[in-house]
C-alpha cells in the first residue's frame, strides 16, 4: 500500500504535493519522496519516514518548477531502506521518474527480461524500479526525439501487456507532462481532478479522492481498468483506453482499511460502504444471538468507527468511545516486526475505565489479521473492568495473503487461517468472535456501484482475480513475509545505515 499524486500547474507545485502527501500519510508511513520539474532541470527529495520528516523548508525550497510527482511508502516486504523510496528515475529516454502503487507479481521474469534483451540494470529490489524501466524501454523504442501523445499511449499499451499484477502509476516525463495509468484490473485506486484558478487551469491525478479536496481540486473521475491520462505542459489533458480485455475488479480491502473514510473509490463513498458493513453486521447479530447481552458496543479507533455506529443503532445498544488514541503512533497494521507491532499496541490505545467497568462489551475492529492487536485490545478492556468481552470484525476472517501491494503477513501467521471463528475468538480472549459474511461485505461495497461486477477478495477467499497466481509465487511470499525474514531484512538495513553513520 502507497500513495501517488502528480500535478500539471502553472504555478509552482512542491506546496500543493506536500500537502496532497499528508493526506495521504494513511497509505504509508515509512517513507516519502517528491520529483519536480522546472523546465528540463528535475529536483528531487526523498527518504525514510513521514511527510514531515522527510520534507524541511530546506528541501522545499529546492524543489521548484510547475510540474511534479510525489509518493508515501510502506515497507511491502518489511525493508525500510532508503533505497527504495520512491520517486525512481532513469534518464534515457527523455528523462523520467515515476511513482507506483501496488505489486507485480511477475517481477522476477521482467527483471530478467529487461537485462538480458532491454539490456537495462535495476538497482534495487523494487518492483517500483521494474516498471519503470519497462515503461521506459517501451518509450524508447518509439525512436522518436519529438514525441507524440500517440507514442505515449502506445507505450503504456506495450506496458500493459508485459505487466502482471497491480499497479497504480503517475509519471513524469521531463519538460513534458505527467502520466498516470490503471492496471486493467483496476486493483488500486487511482483519480483525477482539476482546478481553475486566476494563474490557468491545474490537474492533479492521486491516489485518493480526498487528496483532490484538500487541495481544492474538483474530481473529475476515476482512472478506468487500464486507462491512461496524459496531461501535458499546457495543461491539456488525454485520456485514451490502453489496455485489451479490461475489467474492473477493485480491492475490496481499501473500503475496510485502507482508504480514508471521506474518500470516493469508483463512485463509491468510503464512508457509506462502512456505515452498511455495520448495519449487515448488526443483522448478523441479530439472526445469531437474538437475546444478546450487549450492553455498549465500543469501536476500536479509527477505521472501525464508522460500521460501530451504526452497528450499535441497528441493535438499539449504546456507543460508547472507549479508548483514546495516541495520534503519534503510525498504523500497527503496517508496522514491520512483531516485536514493534505488541509494543505498539499499549502506546496507541488507552481505555477510559468508565465505559468497560461492569459490562458486556462488544468491540468491533475493521478487520483481524494476525491477532496481536485484537489480543492486547480485549486484556485492556478486562483491566479496564468489562465484565464479557465480545470481539466483532466488519471484514470477514483474512485467512490468505495478499499479492497486491497489501503486505499482509506469512499465510501461518494469519490468525484465522486454518482456524473456526470460535478458535480465533479463544486465541484472542473474547468471549464470542463474530465476523462479517463475506456476502454481506461484498452487497455492503457494491450498493455504493452496482455495475461492479466483482471485487478482489483474495485475502478472505483465496481467489486472485488476475488468475495467475501460482502455488510457487504464493510459496515465494510466504518465504519473504514471515516475521523471521523481515526481522532480518530489518537487521541488515539497519546495519547499513549503522556503516554509513560512522564513516
Amino acid at each position: 500500500m502507497c500513495g501517488i499524486i502528480g500535478i500539471v500547474s502553472q504555478q509552482p507545485v512542491a506546496q500543493v504535493i506536500y500537502d496532497g502527501l499528508l493526506v495521504l500519510q494513511h497509505r504509508g508511513q515509512d517513507a516519502a519522496g517528491m520529483m519536480t520539474c522546472e523546465d528540463n532541470k528535475l529536483h528531487l527529495r526523498k527518504d525514510n519516514g513521514q511527510v514531515s520528516d522527510v520534507f524541511h523548508t530546506r528541501h522545499m525550497v529546492k524543489l521548484v518548477g510547475n510540474m511534479g510527482i510525489g509518493h508515501v511508502r510502506y515497507p511491502t516486504a518489511g525493508c525500510s531502506s532508503s533505497a527504495e523510496a520512491q520517486p525512481f528515475y532513469v534518464n534515457s529516454p527523455y528523462g523520467i521518474s515515476l511513482a507506483h502503487n501496488g505489486n507485480l507479481t511477475n517481477v522476477d521474469t521482467l527483471k530478467r527480461d529487461l537485462y538480458n534483451e532491454d539490456l537495462r540494470h535495476i538497482n534495487t529490489e523494487s518492483d517500483s524500479e521494474v516498471l519503470l524501466n519497462v515503461l521506459a524501454h517501451e518509450l524508447q523504442k518509439r525512436g522518436k526525439l519529438d514525441l507524440k501523445v500517440d507514442d505515449i499511449f502506445h507505450a503504456v499499451s506495450e506496458t500493459h501487456k508485459r505487466l502482471e499484477g497491480a499497479y497504480a502509476v503517475v509519471a513524469m516525463l521531463t519538460g513534458r507532462g505527467i502520466l498516470g495509468f490503471r492496471d486493467p484490473h483496476g486493483i488500486r485506486p487511482v483519480v483525477y481532478g482539476k482546478r481553475v484558478s486566476d494563474q490557468g487551469t491545474e490537474y492533479m491525478i492521486a491516489s485518493e479522492s480526498v487528496a483532490l479536496q484538500a487541495a481544492g481540486f474538483d474530481l473529475v473521475a476515476d482512472l478506468k481498468p487500464g486507462e491512461a491520462v496524459y496531461i501535458d505542459q499546457a495543461s491539456q489533458v488525454h485520456l485514451r483506453q490502453c489496455a485489451d480485455n479490461s475489467r474492473l475488479t477493485p480491492c475490496i480491502f481499501e473500503h475496510v482499511y485502507m482508504a480514508r473514510p471521506d474518500s470516493i473509490i469508483d463512485n463509491i463513498y468510503v464512508y457509506k460502504a462502512r456505515l452498511r458493513m455495520g448495519v449487515k453486521l448488526a443483522n448478523k447479530i441479530l439472526r445469531e444471538r437474538p437475546d444478546h447481552d450487549i450492553d455498549v458496543v465500543i469501536p476500536i479507533p479509527d477505521t472501525s468507527r464508522p460500521s460501530a455506529m451504526e452497528l450499535a443503532y441497528h441493535l438499539g445498544v449504546k456507543f460508547r468511545e472507549g479508548f483514546i488514541k495516541n495520534r503519534y503512533i503510525g498504523r500497527t497494521f503496517i508496522m514491520p516486526g512483531q516485536t514493534m507491532r505488541k509494543k505498539s499496541v499499549r502506546r496507541k490505545l488507552n481505555p477510559i475505565d468508565i465505559e468497560f467497568k461492569g459490562k458486556n462489551v462488544l468491540l468491533v475492529d475493521d478487520s483481524i489479521v494476525r491477532g496481536t492487536t485484537s489480543q492486547q485490545i480485549i486484556e485492556m478492556a478486562r483491566d479496564a473492568g468489562a465484565k464479557k468481552v465480545y470481539m466483532a470484525s466488519a471484514a470477514p476472517a483474512v485467512r490468505y495473503p495478499n499479492v497486491y501491494g497489501i503486505d499482509m503477513p506469512a499465510v501461518e501467521e494469519l490468525i484465522a487461517h486454518d482456524r473456526s471463528d470460535e478458535e480465533v475468538g479463544k486465541l484472542i480472549g473474547a468471549d464470542w468472535m463474530i465476523y462479517q459474511d463475506l456476502e454481506d461485505l461484498i452487497a455492503a461495497v457494491k450498493k455504493g456501484n452496482p455495475q461492479i461486477d466483482e471485487f478482489d477478495c483474495s485475502c478472505f477467499n483465496g481467489q486472485y482475480v488476475t488468475r495467475n497466481i501460482s502455488d510457487d509465487y504464493l510459496d515465494k511470499v510466504r518465504a519473504i513475509r514471515n516475521d523471521q525474514a523481515k526481522q532480518q531484512t530489518e537487521a541488515q538495513a539497519q546495519a547499513v545505515v549503522d556503516l554509513h553513520n560512522t564513516q
